[in-house]
């Protein structure tokens, strides 16, 4: 068994490593046995999923489960299995049911493609961020006794739906699909656990903090993102970046004009009269 901190069998931060070692974008070469053969083939790979694209067909998705690759419907049943060959390469064992019928060979394609993996990184990283700051703003609403302040907060609700579906729709752009296992990575653990501890006192005024914290936060991970998007030269990403940068600074800027509000209300919840 693998102790605190291992990487013992099974474990979540071997998985995570695995995970990492596969992201990217892979040339894909057959090596033998009844493959077809695979000129333009590549394995866009993030997290637990990734998709092999074949030149004007549609992509076969499938999930990454250690150093196998299990497809998605309709290719049920189909299995890459995957060995280390040195350096950024990998040999590859097509099966189907659990019978080899092929052999490939994977390889890193070079910075270009390098770059565009880290794009889809933070871009995915962005949908998870803000699948939280949805959850945290239903914390926030149902805490939230004054009438316009859930107003504002379930205004800024429908725009972060929003942008979780335009950062989703870039994700498609790249032939992704949003990773499961990135939850946030972490960026709102902390303001995630205070948000969404229903029954603390004086609620008003530690939602206006931890939400003009969070407002910052994600203005901040866009800011990256949208020079990311620029460097890979993806005009698309990095426009949404900035248009939804407007939005969030908006919403803070809204908070930040009603501080001494949310500080009475604050006092009030903690059952301080001031004059």
């Amino acid at each position: 068994m693998g102790g605190k901190g291992t990487f013992g069998p099974g474990t979540p931060r071997k998985a995570n490593y695995v995970s990492e070692l596969l992201d990217g974008v892979w040339k894909v070469e057959r090596t033998g046995g009844a493959l077809p053969p695979l000129p333009g083939v590549s394995k866009r790979i993030h997290g637990r999923s990734g998709r092999t694209i074949f030149p004007g067909l549609p992509p076969m998705a499938f999930e990454v489960r250690g150093l196998s690759l299990h497809y998605k419907p309709p290719f049920n049943g189909l299995v890459d299995v995957l060995e280390p060959d040195g350096g950024d390469s990998f040999r590859g064992r097509a099966t189907i049911g659990g019978r080899t019928f092929g052999h490939f060979a994977m390889r890193r394609q070079p910075m270009g493609t390098e770059l565009e993996a880290q794009l889809v990184k933070h871009i995915d990283e962005a949908v998870a961020m803000e699948q939280s700051v949805l959850r945290m703003l239903d914390g926030m609403i149902s805490t939230t006794e004054d009438d316009e302040i859930r107003g504002a907060l379930r205004r800024h609700k429908l725009e972060t739906q929003e942008h979780a579906e335009r950062m989703q729709k870039r994700l498609e752009a790249h032939d992704t699909t949003p990773s499961m296992m990135r939850e946030a990575g972490g960026i709102l653990g902390a303001l995630m656990k205070s948000v969404l501890d229903l029954a603390r006192p004086e609620k008003a005024g530690r939602n206006a903090r931890d939400g003009f914290a969070t407002e910052h936060m994600e203005i901040a991970s866009y800011e990256l993102l949208a020079r990311i998007a620029e460097r890979a030269g993806d005009e698309e990403t990095a426009k949404a970046a900035r248009e939804i940068i407007v939005e969030e600074q908006r919403m803070a800027d809204e908070i930040a004009a009603n501080w001494d509000r949310f500080a009475e209300l604050s006092l009030h919840e903690a059952g301080v009269v001031t004059a």
